[in-house]
């Protein structure tokens, strides 16, 4: 019997260029303003789908960063402000976008030094080059305990360091640029870098059986409608600050999630057998309830978003 609890999901780069993903409502004909837009933490899942995505946006200029110089990727440290100042003046960005993140939800609570200083000193750094910003945060800013989907003026309540160091920096984002966007998500994956839907299927084709929770509940999150729904931010007609939540539509728990993925990857001699949190050895507790409420980002945008399971299936079709 193999077990599996959450993984820690990382916010990494890259999108589909068939990518249908959120239909508008509304479809005014408008004329967008070039800018120059420099995109951090590039390497990511995240990022990797902003850069694909970016392609059919090409009347802008892009500036993939990270940590690890790639191909078509410079190499920035987000926390040293010299160096975001000397690059935002070089090559003169309108707008940052930041994808980057210290995700390592066990790690954080032994190194929170370290998940500060990328988390929430990089976003004071961000948020005083006076330029537009948006931002990645998370689900994690909230206990976890509610029974409702949460709404952006729900209060915060983080228990664990990588939570307390999202929500630190949320602050000191909005203290240094007043007029951020932050997006909120939860239980992000793509067809890039390490996630849990990459996880279950290899588990599914190397054990007869897993164990995975049933008592946590969310809504999953593909990175490619996550970059649509900043790309919609980006091109809306008039610059809509605040704090937003965006995740796919529905809810289920992990373990409804991981009969999903085996479906869809024809995984059929693994037993998937559903387990309660507290038979996993958690270093650190998870959220039992990260279902966000997507109203504001709806309204504000005119737009409709994709069921988790629609996600799944484009993302899956794409691996």
């Amino acid at each position: 019997m193999y077990i599996i609890g959450t993984c820690g999901i990382r916010y990494s780069q890259v999108m589909s260029p068939t990518h249908p993903v959120i239909t508008p409502i509304k479809s005014p004909v408008i004329t967008y303003k070039r800018m120059n837009i420099l995109i951090t933490g590039a390497n990511g899942q995240l990022g990797n789908e902003m850069r694909v995505l970016s392609a059919k946006h090409s009347k802008h200029s892009y500036f993939f960063t990270d940590v690890v110089k790639s191909d078509g990727v410079y190499v920035l440290d987000i926390t040293d402000k010299q160096a975001v100042s000397a690059f935002v003046a070089e090559h003169a960005i309108d707008l940052i976008v930041n994808c980057a993140a210290y995700t390592n939800v066990d790690k954080a609570e032994d190194d929170e030094a370290t998940a500060l200083k990328i988390n929430a000193d990089a976003l004071s750094v961000l948020g005083s080059q006076r330029v537009k910003v948006i931002h990645v945060s998370t689900d994690y800013v909230f206990s976890g305990d509610e029974h409702v989907p949460c709404r952006e003026t729900d209060p915060v309540a983080p228990r664990t360091a990588y939570g307390r160091t999202k929500y630190q920096g949320e602050k000191l984002l909005l203290a240094a640029c007043p007029d951020a966007v932050i997006l909120r998500t939860a239980w992000l994956y793509s067809e890039y870098g390490n996630n849990f839907v990459k996880t279950m299927i290899r588990l599914g084709q190397e054990k007869e059986q897993l164990g995975v929770v049933f008592d946590q509940i969310g809504t999953p999150t593909y990175a490619a409608d996550l970059a649509w729904a900043i790309f919609t931010v980006i091109e809306a007609p008039v610059w809509h600050a605040g704090i937003y939540h965006f995740t796919n539509e529905g809810v289920c728990s992990w373990f409804d999630f991981t009969l999903a993925i085996h479906e869809l990857a024809g995984i059929t001699k693994c037993q998937v057998r559903p387990i309660l949190s507290e038979e996993y050895a958690y270093k650190t507790p998870r959220p039992h309830y990260s279902v966000l409420d997507k109203s504001k980002f709806k309204k504000t945008f005119g737009v409709t978003i994709p069921h988790w399971m629609d996600g799944l299936r484009r993302c899956m079709q794409r691996m």
